[in-house]
């Protein structure tokens, strides 16, 4: 373990050396920094909200009884008398309830931040 470690440790400073402005022919010169590898970047994308629009049925009315009364109804028989033919009495009507259909907007999903990778822009791979 300590050959392969011995070897590497001497591989990674003779590379070091090599990649110098020394080895290019060129003492004292300045020599730009290599650029940064390329990384790949991160950038919140936002999801806006979904919503779901379905119809409802409501009641507008509700139904109902209403009543109607009758009066008793008389009619004179003879001359002097006056006598009830049909006693007063009620009827009733029925009002069915009354419904309409109604379009309601629903969220299903609120909106969300979601981390999305991006291409790298770098200088040296060309993307």
């Amino acid at each position: 373990m300590s050959r392969v470690f011995a070897t590497l440790f001497t591989a990674a400073i003779a590379a070091a050396a090599l990649s110098t402005s020394a080895s290019a022919g060129c003492f004292g010169c300045y020599a730009p920094p290599p650029p940064p590898p390329c990384v790949t970047c991160y950038q919140q994308h936002v999801i806006p909200p979904q919503f779901q629009t379905y119809n409802e049925t409501v009641m507008v009315a509700p139904g109902r009884r209403i009543a109607h009364r009758t009066p008793a109804r008389f009619e004179t028989v003879m001359v002097p008398k006056t006598v009830m033919v049909e006693p007063e009495g009620v009827q009733f009507e029925e009002i069915p309830p009354q419904f309409a259909t109604v379009q309601r907007t629903q969220m299903v999903a609120p909106a969300r931040t979601v981390v999305v990778p991006v291409r790298p822009r770098c200088g040296n791979c060309g993307w």
